[in-house]
């Protein structure tokens, strides 16, 4: 698990996941290039990395824009030659609400964020790795791509189409060597699940959390580590036969 000089972009670098990532690759040596939409929370992460300016480049900047993307990929080469890692982990969890209530706006967000952004990330990083003959791409997913879940339809919608994403990534950059997998975390403890809870149940999101864990073999949500050790091993040289699949981070659930 050494990522010395290894160069990693992490789109929503501020999120419980994202920032968790960041921390992890940046002990192993990394230099990141860390992408997220606020401002002050980016401020913040760069204090708790405490990284010298040559190692790490924090850009403000919103994945659902085709110019940002371009220009964040861009600018991450510029200053550090090249890409070796994609951490395609900017994602929104929406409004919760039955489909015939959805409103086209909070659709649109959540298409526009999970998957539009996720497919722009692929479109401007692939090409660097190609050229390189290397590199590995990890989606962040979920359960979400395999399960239906009430109220949350453009939110699983999302997550579905990232795994068909993943696959197709995953064919096409087999011939040069890169490879795209997706890491599928189930219930994770942090801010995302917080506002799901009280999304579902504002007078009760305990008893929402309490009835998610009575799913889960484990009988807890996974911690964001949990995660990122699933990252760092899709991201290392000890998954290059892996390309184009989706790894469970769920605490057993998939087994019911």
């Amino acid at each position: 698990m050494n990522f010395e000089n290894k160069v990693v972009l992490i789109t929503g670098a501020t999120g419980g996941i994202g920032s968790a990532s960041a921390k992890e690759f940046a002990k192993r040596g990394a230099k990141l290039s860390l992408i997220g939409t606020n401002e002050e929370k980016l401020i913040n992460l760069r204090k708790e990395l405490n990284l010298d300016d040559s190692r790490v480049l924090f850009i403000k900047a919103d994945v659902r824009s085709e110019e940002y993307v371009k220009a964040f990929v861009e600018k991450t080469k510029e200053k550090f030659g090249t890409i070796d890692i994609f951490l395609n982990n900017a994602g929104v969890e929406g409004e919760v609400a039955p489909i015939v209530e959805t409103k086209t706006e909070n659709l649109d967000f959540v298409i526009d964020v999970n998957i539009k952004g996720a497919y722009f990330g692929l479109k401007y990083v692939l090409p660097i790795m190609y050229e390189n003959k290397s590199g590995s791409v990890i989606n962040t997913a979920s359960v979400a791509g395999f399960i239906g879940s009430p109220g949350m339809a453009p939110y699983i919608a999302s997550k579905h189409a990232l795994l068909g994403i993943t696959k197709s990534a995953a064919l096409e950059s087999a011939a040069y060597n890169v490879r795209v997998n997706s890491v599928c975390p189930g219930p994770v403890d942090n801010n995302m699940m917080r506002n799901i809870e009280k999304k579902s149940a504002p007078d009760a999101p305990d008893a929402v959390k309490d009835a998610l864990i009575k799913n889960i073999p484990f009988a807890r949500y996974a911690s964001n580590e949990d995660v990122v050790n699933t990252i760092l091993f899709l991201a290392s040289d000890l998954s290059t036969y892996l390309t184009g699949t989706h790894h469970r981070v769920d605490g057993g659930m998939g087994a019911l």
